[in-house]
């Protein structure tokens, strides 16, 4: 008789889960999985048939009242048969109470709500390239943009504002991580935006990309691209914006950007109270 064993993931196993990521276009980037660990490591859960790893799902507790899923992935040849399931209730009962959030799929949201998820609002993922992007932006560098490797307690409050739950583990990591760049907009001693570049298996990621106007998140872009080599030009950015922030959508028109991907944000009990007016890219679809 098979012996199917759900447990949580070792840093390794994590790095398996990402990679199956990577096969089905998710696209992550290269550091992603020692970044998300860091935040929950009991929350990343893996089913293992006769020993062998066939399905992933996380649930990152951020706190005591908000949770995040993700990593919803069976290999190909075992789906159907219920394992996923068995490893999707396991991330649930991981997070207890807590409100949990997702990005799900279009073609998966009638599972999701049947798991008692509502649909908040729709994402959209956009793509450009280095050289597109910074051409319809002009390439001038503003005095206010300036580095940022490490966590103060000025970014931490102006990230609370624009995410359910304080989430310092996970951006200490992210502002750490070799190949992430990071940039803060700050005036007057005021963070106003701040913004991470991350390399990924194809091409780029900006997320976060936090502001609190348009031209903030224009200058935080061009901060941010203009730190790749000329030979990055033709490489692909993406940039994941939620639908309700208006100028978001109409920034992604001006820059030439292409809608690639969709999902929709769910919620198991209620829409937290966030700014998403001043979220012009969503830090990741797999940790909210």
């Amino acid at each position: 008789m098979s012996d199917y064993v759900i447990r949580a993931l070792t840093a390794d196993e994590l790095q398996t889960a990402v990679d199956w990521a990577g096969q089905e276009g998710w696209n992550p980037g290269l550091h992603d999985a020692v970044c998300f660990r860091s935040s929950d490591p009991e929350g990343f859960k893996g089913g293992f048939l006769d020993g062998q790893m066939i399905a992933s799902a996380s649930a990152v507790n951020y706190d005591d009242a908000y949770a995040f899923l993700g990593f919803y992935i069976v290999r190909p040849e075992f789906r159907g048969s219920g394992y996923g399931l068995q490893v999707a209730e396991a991330v649930k009962a991981h997070c207890q109470d807590r409100n949990m959030g997702m990005d799900g799929v279009v073609e998966q949201q009638d599972n999701y709500r049947k798991f008692g998820f509502e649909l908040a609002y729709d994402n959209y993922r956009f793509a450009g390239t280095v050289g597109g992007i910074l051409d319809a932006l002009g390439r001038v560098e503003d005095t206010r943009v300036r580095p940022i490797n490490a966590l103060t307690d000025d970014l931490k409050s102006y990230d609370r504002g624009l995410f359910p739950a304080a989430r310092d583990t996970f951006l200490r990591g992210w502002l750490e991580a070799p190949s992430h760049v990071s940039r803060v907009f700050e005036e007057n001693g005021r963070i106003k935006g701040y913004a991470t570049l991350r390399r990924c298996l194809s091409g780029y990621k900006v997320g976060p990309l936090f502001a609190n106007n348009p031209q903030i998140a224009q200058a935080l872009l061009v901060s941010l691209l203009t730190t790749l080599p000329a030979d990055q030009a033709k490489a692909e950015v993406f940039i994941d914006k939620p639908n309700p922030n208006a100028q978001a959508m109409e920034l992604a028109k001006q820059l030439g950007l292409t809608k690639v991907f969709e999902t929709g944000r769910m919620y198991s009990s209620h829409a937290p109270d966030i700014d998403l007016e001043r979220i012009y890219g969503i830090t990741t679809f797999e940790l909210g």
